[in-house]
């Protein structure tokens, strides 16, 4: 029987006109202007409305090339629903409104099957917003090509947990018709944020941000998690898929396949210069098979 997620934010957080749709994102993915490598076997990219973070994850989204892939696994954070595990969709199928992308089911009880997943219901999965943003520019970038998705909703995972699921889920790393998109923003910097870390060493805010950004990516390219665990709790940067980006880290780390990751962008929504402004910082990057 056919359970449909909706594009539940289609319309607000991006249009929900299919052809204006489609122009958006191929306009961004141009702009990139990226070579499209087989080598690419994942993504980091942000979940903003596309207003904010469109141009942005084009730079992940664009160097994909579809060719070799049928199935895809979304990690993304939960930003409604308190979970300490990982949760999968009970959907079959993901719309969106240039195309749909089926769930793969056989994945979904394999996985249900390790006894270490709880099932999210539709309101739910409806509800979240990070994977959801990643299925248009994936529905572009895959048109034509028949793929699946296993959406894996990652939750407020401790250390331990976060290691254990890496290693579960390594095994779908060394296939290499897997492909991994992984959702998050970073920084989320202001009073209405409750974060406002600031060193004045790098001049403006904006720019105190960056560095410190910069610093959790360059932690995030040696691919230890670990020492992204350091870093998060010593500067406890606002980054919303901690969890989803240390899970992955560890699958890449159990994985026999060597890929490795690099940042091609970093933006910000606005550029702070007092205590009275806000922002939320975009990064994209690709994981790639380093020959």
């Amino acid at each position: 029987m056919e359970k449909i997620r909706r594009a539940s934010h289609a319309g607000s957080w991006y249009t929900d006109n299919p052809k204006r749709l489609a122009e958006e994102l191929e306009g961004w993915l141009r702009a990139a202007g990226l070579e499209k490598s087989p080598d690419v076997r994942g993504v980091i990219a942000p979940h903003a409305g596309y207003s904010y973070s469109g141009r942005a994850a084009a730079f992940a989204f664009g160097n994909i090339d579809p060719t070799n892939i049928s199935r895809i696994f979304l990690l993304g954070p939960s930003h409604h629903y308190y979970t300490p595990k990982c949760a999968l969709s009970t959907a079959t199928v993901y719309k969106t409104p240039i195309g749909d992308l089926p769930i793969d089911l056989e994945v979904i009880e394999e996985l249900k099957a390790t006894g270490k997943f709880e099932l999210m219901d539709l309101r739910i999965d409806e509800a979240e917003h990070s994977m959801e943003m990643h299925l248009p520019y994936l529905a572009k970038v895959f048109e034509g090509h028949p793929v699946k998705v296993v959406p894996i909703l990652v939750g407020a995972v401790n250390p331990e947990n976060e290691a254990m699921y890496g290693r579960l889920l390594a095994k779908y790393v060394d296939d290499p018709s897997n492909f991994f998109s992984v959702s998050s923003d970073f920084c989320h910097w202001g009073t209405r944020f409750n974060y406002t870390h600031y060193d004045k060493k790098h001049g403006d805010i904006y720019k105190s941000i960056e560095a410190l950004d910069k610093m959790g990516m360059d932690i995030i390219e040696t691919g230890d998690p670990n020492a992204f665990k350091r870093y998060l709790i010593e500067y406890d940067n606002t980054i919303c898929g901690r969890h989803p980006i240390s899970v992955f880290l560890h699958m890449l780390m159990n994985s026999s396949a060597k890929i490795k990751i690099k940042f091609l962008r970093y933006e910000q929504s606005s550029q702070c210069k007092s205590t009275r402004d806000s922002s939320v910082s975009y990064a994209s990057a690709v994981a790639k098979v380093d020959a």
